[in-house]
């Protein structure tokens, strides 16, 4: 209770609250983090691999941050192998809950002596009991049926401390690491610091409950819990209590008389829309946050949402446009657009267009069954990194809700694939006379810029005809094409380049040979002998180096 009263305390402050402070981030207690890790590690034989049991308990011991990466990886079939991923998809709904006693403490610490005025009953055992927070059901006085969601107490402060030492891990081996990688370490660990901060602040997920619920009011078969703003706080979230299906219990959806493929497809065109349309999406739409209710399908934990401005919708919605096509140039053209920044200078375009013209190829070869999207993704980010294209943060979120999406509904839509469907969302949600006002703009724009183009050409093809009359015309030529050849006519004049040293030495010592300098070594001036020692080893460097060039 004293350390919630302190972190209340905290955020009463402000936001501005240096994290170092606020969580008592330092050495020593990083250090008494480090040990507590490599303890639970040595106690599961670390080293000695793991069964997939194993492995989610090892993560369970380790905290909520490790929970969280589990959960992550849950969805990973391509990481893990399938026995793995199904034990790590109980980490979404199952974990060892608190004592109700902890939970009623927690509560009187939230509201006091008003608890009695809002709640006629709890029930003793939770609804679930995930890494960061634990879920009971509720009456309120009124007799609304709610789900009371209370953050376990001293998790914040844990998380904090992971994340802490996983920044300074990350900034070590971001040292090593070369600069064509495809993940930036400490870019991914400041997002996850983001997420954190949001995922343990509920009275912002219940603004995101409203706000969902706003945007999505119009969808007969999409739907969130009903949120009480006025009960909800940093650390505890009062919402409707929803009785549904979970979506990874086929069989009873099967027995309700649902159609799997429907609700499949019924997901991915709302998260489309959600993503192309609205800006404001779910981020983190693994198993444990969907469950099927009354034909709808309602999302129950709205913690991590991700945000798009108007400019990266566009952006996104031409990259998927692009790839939906097969089209490489296409492709390019809306990955550079979509850039935040980029080195203009640097990018080498032939190299660029023929890497996603092979990527494209092998994309386009595979059977929509067989299409990794999480694989394809990854290897557009690391094409764009490794040709200096720099892509906004907010690419990284939606790619990760995509690939956690297409990991929840792969099994409901075997035979097709993220990418189409988003595709067929665009076309549909097309208006045709929009996009006919589009193209005509375009068209003005283009026909606006070629005129100016060809008017400005011909005014500087005036001056310089008027300059070659005069002789004051100058061609400054620049030869431009591979390296290569440039670097073997390199080694060409510095191999010369030796031999004439070489040379130079022999000539120089034989001449001071011939005087009578002292001091003599071997019979020959000192000066003279290191001279042929200089020469000698430079002849047996550019024989050694010949013969190993061939």
């Amino acid at each position: 209770m004293a350390e919630n009263t302190l972190l209340r305390y905290f955020f009463a402050s402000g936001s501005e609250v240096d994290p170092e402070k606020r969580f008592n981030l330092n050495r020593k207690s990083r250090s008494r983090r480090m040990r507590e890790i490599l303890g639970i590690l040595q106690r599961y034989h670390f080293l000695r691999g793991f069964q997939p049991v194993e492995f989610r308990c090892m993560l369970e011991d380790l905290g909520p941050s490790f929970v969280k990466i589990g959960q992550t990886l849950s969805t990973r079939s391509e990481i893990l192998p399938k026995a793995f991923c199904d034990e790590l998809a109980k980490l979404q709904t199952e974990c060892d809950p608190l004592p109700f006693e902890s939970i009623l403490e927690a509560i009187h610490d939230i509201f006091g002596e008003r608890q009695h005025e809002i709640f006629d009953a709890i029930d003793p055992k939770p609804l679930g009991s995930a890494s960061l927070a634990q879920v009971h059901k509720a009456r309120l006085v009124n007799g609304d049926v709610v789900a009371v969601k209370i953050q376990r107490p001293g998790v914040k402060a844990t998380m904090a401390q992971d994340i802490d030492i996983m920044r300074i891990v990350a900034r070590q081996a971001s040292r090593f690491m070369k600069d064509n990688q495809m993940l930036d370490l400490q870019e991914v660990v400041e997002e996850l610091w983001d997420t954190f901060l949001e995922e343990t602040d509920f009275g912002r997920e219940a603004a995101n409950l409203q706000e969902f619920a706003r945007l999505n009011q119009d969808v007969a078969f999409i739907d969130c819990p009903k949120v009480y703003p006025e009960l909800c706080s940093e650390f505890v979230l009062v919402m409707e209590y929803i009785e549904g299906i979970p979506i990874m219990d086929t069989d009873r959806l099967w027995a309700a008389g649902y159609d799997l493929e429907e609700i499949g497809r019924k997901i991915l065109d709302n998260y489309a829309t959600q993503v192309l349309d609205h800006g404001f999406f779910h981020a983190d739409p693994h198993p444990g946050n969907l469950l099927i209710r009354n034909g709808k399908i309602v999302y129950i934990d709205l913690g991590i949402m991700g945000r798009l401005s108007p400019r990266d919708r566009a952006g996104f919605g031409n990259i998927i446009s692009a790839v939906g096509k097969e089209d490489a140039a296409e492709l390019k053209s809306a990955l550079i657009s979509f850039a935040v920044s980029k080195d203009n200078a640097a990018i080498d375009h032939t190299r660029f267009l023929a890497d996603l013209d092979a990527l494209l190829a092998d994309y386009g070869s595979c059977d929509v069954a067989d299409i990794d999207i999480g694989q394809f993704l990854n290897d557009i980010l690391q094409l764009t990194r490794s040709c200096k294209v720099t892509l906004p943060s907010s690419i990284t979120s939606v790619s990760r809700g995509i690939v956690t999406l297409e990991g929840t509904i792969a099994p409901f839509i075997p035979n097709d694939n993220v990418v189409t469907i988003i595709n067929e969302h665009i076309k549909h949600t097309a208006d045709p006379a929009e996009k006919l006002k589009e193209a005509a703009e375009e068209l003005a724009l283009a026909l606006r810029g070629a005129a100016k183009g060809t008017l400005e050409a011909q005014r500087f093809a005036g001056e310089a005809l008027h300059m070659l009359t005069r002789g004051q015309v100058k061609v400054n030529m620049e030869m431009l094409g591979s390296e290569a050849p440039l670097a073997k006519l390199s080694k060409i004049v510095n191999r010369l380049t030796v031999a004439l040293i070489v040379a130079g030495l022999f000539v120089g010592s034989s001449m001071v040979s011939l005087s009578s300098m002292e001091p003599r070594l071997l019979g020959v001036p000192v000066l003279a002998f290191f001279g042929y020692l200089g020469a000698f080893v430079l002849s047996l460097w550019v024989l050694v180096d010949i013969f190993r060039r061939k």
